[in-house]
């Protein structure tokens, strides 16, 4: 099932409304569909460099309204939408023990979760569950999802096709590595 979800998902980057695809997709991977926007967006940026900051911009704007729907959830429907979206993705029984520890961590949660690979939807969906700051988590979602995808953007605009396969193989790593000079930029400002 999810290689067709994943198929179909590569067949829109060539379509001529592949924009309006991408803001779907985006949406919806915000609140409960698995395949991330990355895998449509990818293919679009290479077949037109130079609307690749558009279609950065559509991801993150699509996928910040689609963290709201997931925040939703969270905080409206989580008994019967959110908590069966996270069992399905394998991740009900954590969710009982991160709720004691989730406000606490405050925005870092949420901006870990927008830049790396990690399942955006948990964190929208338990960020209105926990009653998370809804300014907290619309901020930190701009900054977190504006992050990865115009860096997936300015990467494949200025290096073109050949950086494609890199960023495939080895988007968890380099978000990973852009976390962690985040977290290491920050306490620096703080300690130093």
């Amino acid at each position: 099932m999810l290689r067709r979800l994943y198929d179909w998902t590569i067949a829109l980057a060539a379509h001529p409304r592949a924009l309006w695809a991408l803001a779907f997709v985006a949406f919806i991977e915000s609140s409960v569909f698995p395949i991330p926007p990355d895998a449509l967006m990818i293919p679009m940026i290479i077949a037109t460099p130079r609307r690749a900051f558009l279609i950065a911009g559509v991801a993150t704007i699509s996928s910040v309204l689609g963290g709201l729907l997931g925040y939703a959830i969270g905080a409206l429907a989580f008994d019967q939408l959110g908590y069966p979206i996270l069992q399905a993705l394998g991740k009900g029984d954590a969710v009982l023990e991160f709720n004691e520890r989730f406000n606490d961590l405050s925005f870092w949660p949420v901006l870990i979760a927008g830049l790396t690979p990690f399942p955006y939807k948990v964190i929208t969906i338990m960020s209105g569950w926990t009653g998370l700051s809804l300014t907290t988590f619309v901020v930190t979602s701009i900054l977190a999802r504006a992050g990865r995808f115009f860096l997936v953007a300015t990467l494949l605009h200025y290096f073109g096709a050949p950086i494609r396969d890199f960023i495939e193989r080895r988007l968890g790593l380099m978000t990973v590595l852009f976390v962690v000079l985040l977290l290491g930029g920050f306490f620096a400002v703080r300690y130093l």
